[in-house]
């Protein structure tokens, strides 16, 4: 149970991540992790790179998987 709770945050925060990479792609727009916004604390600043960079990598492989799919094509 507690198994199965883990692997659904985990799921949810990766999707989540992969969102805001589609934002930045989009538009742009990142979340600031300068030292005056966030936290002075490098530990947490590398934590959240990380983690927007796991998104990042979401992103690129599913980008990749559907542009060699059949059922998706690219409009311009």
């Amino acid at each position: 149970m507690v198994l199965g709770r883990l692997t659904h945050y985990a799921f949810d925060a990766v999707l989540f991540s992969a969102f805001l990479a589609g934002v930045k792609r989009s538009t742009g727009l990142t979340p600031s992790v300068r030292e005056d916004k966030i936290t002075d604390n490098e530990t947490a600043k590398s934590w959240i790179t990380r983690y927007l960079a796991i998104g990042e990598i979401v992103m690129d492989q599913s980008v990749a998987v559907m542009s060699s799919s059949g059922w998706f094509e690219r409009k311009r």
